[in-house]
């Protein structure tokens, strides 16, 4: 018997601020306010209570580096900043991240980019959607 993974889909452009998606699994719809980069708290570990769980290296108190590190999980894949639109409630705002989607190459370096270049404050898009955008004609 074998299992065969699903196919997920690569993605190659960054969904559009205001534009409005269901969910994938189709429970609820999301207006995009942005692109974001999830990001994982390292004081929020928890502390070793028990040897046998952690059994080598123990999370420390005096932890040296960034506080705040790209999540490894989330990486591969597009995160967002959404507004949940959910009948007969408020809407909500929270992070959500498309883990059935992955990021092309090229968009992945554009989102988790660690270089120079991802720090200038002109770098809003990745540069295949600015060669899209300068293509398509302006009225």
């Amino acid at each position: 018997m074998t299992s065969v993974a699903p196919a997920r889909a690569d993605v190659d452009v960054v969904l559009a601020h205001g534009s409005i998606h269901t969910s994938p699994g189709g429970q609820y719809s999301f207006r995009v306010i942005g692109s974001c980069c999830r990001l994982f708290d390292r004081e929020e570990l928890p502390w070793p209570c028990c040897r046998l769980a952690w059994r080598s290296k123990e999370p420390s108190w005096r932890r040296v580096g960034r506080r705040f590190v790209a999540d490894v999980a989330a990486r591969r894949c597009p995160s967002y900043v959404v507004e949940l639109l959910q009948p007969g409630s408020k809407p909500t705002v929270t992070v959500l991240t498309l883990f059935s989607q992955r990021l092309t190459p090229g968009l992945q370096e554009w989102w988790y980019s660690r270089g120079q270049l991802s720090k200038d404050p002109a770098n809003l898009l990745p540069a295949s959607m600015l060669l899209a955008t300068e293509e398509t004609p302006s009225c």
